[in-house]
């Protein structure tokens, strides 16, 4: 593994052309690097923003073929791209991320197991292939459970609370899809995040743990620091590095919690790449999650994150972008992101809100007073 880094100048290449893919290129201009993103759909967010965009499938090997002969260094923005196109560019380009963090996190057994192997908490599991494993697995593990899809669920999607025998009847449906995971349901206190970020020469380093609250299963709000005493926020830091430590992590990996009533914390899933619930940090933090990922793919020393106020981050779906117009001119407070989506779709992500506050009560109580959410 080199010690070298990219240099200003250079070009980063990202696949994926989303939200996360812009702000990465926001992050990667300031310091004076040129973009070229790989994504299907023409004139995406993160082509507003770059220098080039090839318009092809993630598994397209021509098209990674053109990214490598033009870029100095690629990562990508979220997880479901095309693993093996994925593990043949890593052999031709220098892709420090590497192939192995998007197998684990594309497969929820994987991902489980490398969990418990890396030594940390997670909710108790059983793999379930057919129907006799659902009931075996509902009966050794209870009511209320969870069966997730081991492929291809976000935002809620693929999964299925089990309270009675009849939804194990509607759950046995995701087993068309493949593989799952039962899990047992943790009565848990909080929802939390940490983002970590690690480069080549190991050094590691977290933002502040957020609080995140899901609506519909998409996350709502995320507010730092979250509101966890001293100790659970240490054990959040100490699980979240040693996973990092544990994959050989480089760049940005989200690593979401559940913290239960007795202080204990299990985690829940991981994202390899920044997250959602790191927006804040591009208004509340010195340095943003996405010029340390930046940084961590470029090789370069990582920076230690301060908070520099509390803060809350609110997301904005299709149906909110409208009433959050009509509202600009009342919240001078407010830093308003909107992605260059071309549809605001129903329940479709198409930008966030950030409220730095001495007063994180008093923000919530105005945000939802504004109606835009409700």
């Amino acid at each position: 593994m080199s010690n070298s880094y990219i240099q200003p100048g250079k070009t980063i290449g990202i696949i994926g052309g989303g939200q996360l893919g812009r702000m990465m290129s926001l992050a990667a201009k300031e310091a004076g690097f040129r973009i070229i993103v790989l994504d299907p759909t023409e004139n995406c967010p993160c082509a507003q923003l770059a220098d080039e965009q090839i318009t092809a499938n993630y598994d397209d090997l021509q098209a990674l073929d053109l990214l490598a002969k033009k870029c100095d260094v690629i990562t990508f923005e979220f997880e479901n791209i095309d693993y093996e196109a994925l593990l043949d560019l890593t052999k031709k380009a220098n892709v420090p991320q590497g192939a192995e963090i998007i197998r684990i996190t594309q497969d929820r057994i994987i991902e489980k197991n490398t969990l418990v192997a890396a030594g940390v908490k997670v909710a108790p599991f059983e793999i379930i292939l057919a129907k006799d494993d659902l009931k075996k697995g509902v009966d050794k593990l209870g009511y209320p459970c969870v069966l997730k899809t081991s492929r291809g669920g976000y935002d809620g999607k693929g999964q299925q609370v089990i309270k009675c025998n009849e939804d194990v009847l509607e759950a046995e449906k995701l087993l068309e899809h493949g593989a799952c995971v039962l899990e047992a349901w943790i009565p848990f206190e909080k929802e939390v995040s940490v983002i970590v970020a690690r480069n080549e020469k190991g050094d590691m380093e977290c933002f502040p743990v957020g609080e995140n609250n899901h609506v519909d299963n998409i996350l709502h709000q995320t507010i730092v620091p979250a509101r966890v005493n001293e100790k659970v926020a240490e054990l959040a830091y100490e699980l979240a590095l040693s996973v990092a430590h544990h994959v050989q992590l480089v760049g940005t990996l989200a690593i979401e919690m559940f913290v239960a009533n007795n202080g204990e914390i299990f985690v829940n899933e991981l994202a390899p790449r920044p997250h959602n619930s790191g927006h804040y940090s591009i208004e509340a933090c010195d340095f943003s999650q996405f010029a340390q990922h930046i940084r961590a793919v470029c090789n370069w020393p990582l920076k230690k994150p301060t908070l520099l106020k509390p803060v809350v981050m609110v997301n904005v779906l299709g149906q909110h972008v409208e009433p959050l117009l009509k509202e600009i001119p009342f919240h001078p407070e407010w830093s308003i992101h909107l992605y260059g989506k071309k549809q605001a779709k129903f329940q479709r992500k198409m930008g966030h809100i950030t409220v730095l506050t001495e007063d994180i009560v008093q923000t919530l109580y105005t945000l939802e007073k504004s109606h835009i959410w409700n």
